[in-house]
């Protein structure tokens, strides 16, 4: 499936003409603000929240391993359509679609037949007619269904393909090109079916009170080759989808007297199940593709930020993360060495694009270490402890290379080897530079002085070069380019800068700043500059360039705010995080708890709600895992599981009021806490021999 953002395909250039035409405007990503997604990976069904009909506009279908297996699917019962009167998620992976329908008994305006279309994004739907009327009624029933078996990058980037002609097969009809086909069949079978038209017909007769329900299926798979002497083509390749990977969470769930946080955390995690895709190389692992419809396969960054996000809810999803990164990891000798590759990103107007690659093999021995301390097996560490080493060689020979340019001196170019030097990746280094230490000393290996020697020179080099005094009281600057100049403009990644990650005995690993620093970039991310009332704006409000729908120049990404609240709350600026987990929790209301990886950085007003994204991945791996991030952050939960201990540190101003935390899990064991109202927290379940403490 797609992993990244598709770009959008080229036209073919017209033809020379005497007189110059003007050029043609490139096709534009098709906009799902709007949509009804239903996901359960590699399975998708996108549909119009207005009237449940799949018209085949814009990005409507089923999809399968990232190709449209069915664009059309038109109901007409007696030549009309029904009326939508509600569509409604039940879960990531199904929805449900009412309609009415006014029959020529009913004496006045009140409809008697009541439509209910339940779809599912495996593919399959079930079509039900309830006659309300007094009298029995005979109805025609048709569906018209077409698709181009379009990949969904054509689609998305505005350039489908033409309808494929069908063929009656079995029960249904089928679709065909040399490599792929798709198919459609329904229990009961239909009464008539044209091909040429795609038309399946029924006749139905309800009696008054009486129900009818037609399920269809929607299948896909590969089209073999004929073989020599053989007739033609097309023969079906056989073959099965591997089931749905299990989740490899704990069934977490929140009370509290705010019931939106409980249904806010349910959700999330129901999509997170959604986004699970299984590793092709190994089944058995899985891991968050980073969201859909756009980025649909493993995107490093994003999956390792998700499962790192998770660790409360076990260790599970991030050793299996782990294990896929670990897999792609760059083991020969030469530059590339310890480096986990990924796909440069769009960085905004203002800076070249980084690296995600940089990102995740920065990330991985970060998780690695506090996986460890929240449970994660001895042996699953001693396995996946190589591949922490090579990036963190990967990490002391970049800081090396780096260490001659004016903005290096141990710190990290993005990409590399050419830069800038970006906050947010000097932040990610830190991080893994100590945390690795304090891994590699654990499992009684080298290099633990010289990363933490390393880290020293970093957080030296980032207070010189890094740092903007103004009348303000000072900021960080944004990155610095490879001559040492100094981008000064105000961004949330700047967050980063106070997640630090977590150490043994409940204690968090020293940031690249001072304290007096870190409190002025939490007066930063609580000022109106970055702080909409729905979250952290990517730029501030009054800097150059600034958008409120830029990716990375003013929209509110879920997971920089998620971040900065969780680090707010563990470096006791309570009252600004509270503030970003009210925000973030009004936002996730007004999209109905599905939160989109971002949306408009517009200034919150008192009858205003937040603005959609028109292209964002809704759901997304780290927006939903960072609603969970946010909200447990609220328990201040801070194990050391190799140290036999666990302290837990509330949010003592209990925005939420008081909450009760079950199904977490700590040293792969049950966990359950309760923070009372005057933020006094109480563990009611815990595995043997932990040490509690306040």
């Amino acid at each position: 499936m797609a992993g990244m953002f598709p770009t959008t395909p080229q036209a073919h250039p017209a033809p020379a003409r005497h007189r110059a035409a003007p050029a043609a405007r490139p096709p534009e990503p098709q906009p799902v603000h709007a949509a009804l997604i239903c996901v359960a990976l590699p399975a998708l069904a996108i549909s119009s929240a207005a009237d449940g009909q799949l018209t085949g506009r814009g990005m409507e279908g089923f999809y399968r391993s990232g190709r449209r297996v069915l664009a059309r699917c038109v109901l007409r019962v007696a030549g009309a359509q029904p009326l939508t009167v509600q569509a409604r998620p039940l879960a990531a992976d199904r929805a449900r679609f009412t309609g009415t329908l006014r029959t020529p008994h009913d004496p006045g305006p009140d409809p008697g037949l009541l439509v209910e279309r339940l779809r599912t994004a495996d593919g399959t739907e079930r079509i039900t007619l309830h006659n309300h009327t007094r009298r029995a009624l005979r109805l025609p029933l048709e569906i018209t269904f077409a698709t181009d078996l379009a990949e969904l990058g054509a689609v998305a980037g505005g350039l489908p393909g033409p309808d494929l002609p069908a063929s009656v097969h079995d029960a249904g009809l089928r679709w065909a090109t040399d490599t792929v086909h798709a198919t459609v069949t329904a229990d009961p079978p239909p009464d008539d079916a044209l091909a040429a038209a795609g038309l399946l017909r029924w006749g139905l007769h309800l009696p008054p009170g009486a129900h009818h329900t037609i399920e269809l299926r929607i299948r896909s798979g590969t089209t073999a080759p004929a073989r020599p002497g053989s007739r033609g083509s097309g023969v079906p390749a056989t073959g099965s989808h591997a089931g749905r990977p299990p989740r490899p969470w704990s069934a977490a769930r929140l009370q509290c007297e705010d019931p939106r946080a409980s249904t806010l955390l349910a959700a999330a995690l129901d999509d997170l199940g959604g986004l699970l895709i299984r590793d092709h190389a190994v089944p058995a692992d899985a891991c968050l593709a980073a969201g859909v419809p756009w980025r649909c396969g493993l995107a490093p960054a994003e999956s390792l930020s998700a499962a790192r996000m998770l660790l409360p809810l076990g260790t599970g999803l991030a050793a299996s993360t782990l294990r896929v990164l670990a897999r792609t990891q760059h083991a020969d000798p030469g530059p590339e060495f310890g480096r986990i590759p990924g796909p440069l990103r769009d960085a905004g107007p203002h800076s070249p694009p980084s690296c995600t690659g940089i990102e995740a093999t920065l990330l991985f021995p970060a998780v690695l270490a506090e996986a460890r301390r929240w449970g994660l097996p001895t042996p699953e560490v001693e396995r996946l402890l190589p591949a922490a080493e090579r990036c963190l060689t990967w990490l002391r020979r970049t800081t090396e290379q780096a260490a001659g340019a004016p903005a290096g001196g141990g710190c990290v170019p993005d990409p590399a080897p050419t830069g800038p030097y970006r906050c947010e990746t000097q932040a990610h280094a830190h991080r893994a530079a100590l945390l690795g230490a304090d891994l590699l000393d654990a499992c009684n290996r080298p290099g633990g002085d010289a990363l933490r020697e390393g880290a020293a020179v970093l957080r030296r080099r980032f207070r010189d070069g890094f740092w903007i005094d103004d009348a303000g009281g000072g900021r960080p600057a944004a990155l610095c380019a490879p001559d040492g100049r100094p981008l000064t403009r105000l961004v949330a990644g700047a967050a980063h800068l106070l997640d630090t990650g977590l150490l043994g005995a409940g204690t968090f690993a020293p940031g690249l700043l001072d304290s007096t620093r870190a409190d002025q970039v939490a007066r930063l991310l609580n000022s109106p500059a970055l702080d909409t009332g729905w979250g952290l704006r990517g730029l501030g409000g009054k800097e150059d360039g600034y958008n409120p729908f830029g990716h990375r120049s003013g929209a509110v990404r879920v997971q920089d705010t998620a971040v900065a609240a969780s680090a707010l709350a563990a470096a006791g600026h309570e009252a600004a995080a509270t503030s970003l987990i009210r925000g973030l929790l009004d936002a996730a209301e007004s999209f109905g708890y599905r939160l989109p990886e971002m949306y408009s950085g517009q200034q919150r007003t008192g009858d205003g709600a937040p603005v959609a994204h028109p292209t964002a991945c809704r759901p997304a791996a780290v927006a939903a895992a960072g609603a969970v991030h946010a909200l447990v952050a609220l328990a201040g939960i801070r194990p050391d599981v190799p140290g036999g201990t666990l302290s837990v540190r509330p949010v003592a101003s209990t925005p939420l009021g008081a909450l009760h935390l079950t199904g977490l899990t700590v040293a792969e064991r049950p966990f359950a806490v309760h923070v009372s109202g005057r933020g006094l927290g109480m563990v009611e379940e815990a595995a043997d021999g932990l040490q509690l403490g306040a």
